[in-house]
């Protein structure tokens, strides 16, 4: 592995550890020239997926255009890398998982936009605001609308006591 800072081609591994649900492993690794460390992450080599962009062309699924544009969107806002890397490896997984060899930008955008909703809400907005291409700020504002009627309806079925109960552990008439 070449070492980002002396392109030195030996680096000894300090540390090893599975990611995402076991998909990948985070290796942490220090230089044998310059003794400076740094990460590297191994995923298993997949099906290519292509992405088919909005203008028809066509070009590799790359995780890390979603994580630039999460950055983006996230901006200022308490939301932290390993969330926003959670979200990456969630819907990485879900567009490989799938086994279509193509997706279409539209699908992979809804399902930023559905894990970032639930993560934070003016990200939310900027992130759709992009994909979304919205015209006008009255669009902006619809979508706006939208998310917090969906907040509202969720804060109240949260809200609601459960009609049943279930037991966990043995009850005094099975012991």
């Amino acid at each position: 592995m070449r070492c980002p800072y002396c392109s030195h081609e030996e680096s000894k591994v300090l540390d090893s550890r599975p990611v995402d649900d076991g998909s990948s492993i985070r290796r942490r690794r220090e230089c044998l020239k310059c003794d400076r460390r740094f990460t590297t992450y191994e995923r298993t080599d997949l099906i290519p997926v292509m992405v088919v962009k909005r203008d028809g062309r066509r070009e590799p699924f790359d995780r890390s255009k979603i994580l630039r544009g999460l950055v983006q969107a996230c901006g200022k806002r308490p939301v932290s890398m390993d969330d926003l890397e959670r979200i990456v490896a969630d819907v990485e997984r879900e567009v490989t998982g799938r086994g279509d060899r193509e997706v279409s930008t539209l699908q992979i955008g809804a399902q930023v936009m559905d894990r970032l909703r639930r993560l934070d809400d003016v990200a939310y907005v900027r992130f759709a605001s992009e994909h979304r291409r919205f015209r006008d700020l009255e669009t902006l504002v619809e979508e706006a609308e939208i998310l917090k009627e969906r907040k509202r309806r969720e804060a109240a079925l949260r809200a609601q006591v459960p009609l049943l109960t279930v037991e966990t552990g043995p009850t005094k008439s099975s012991q």
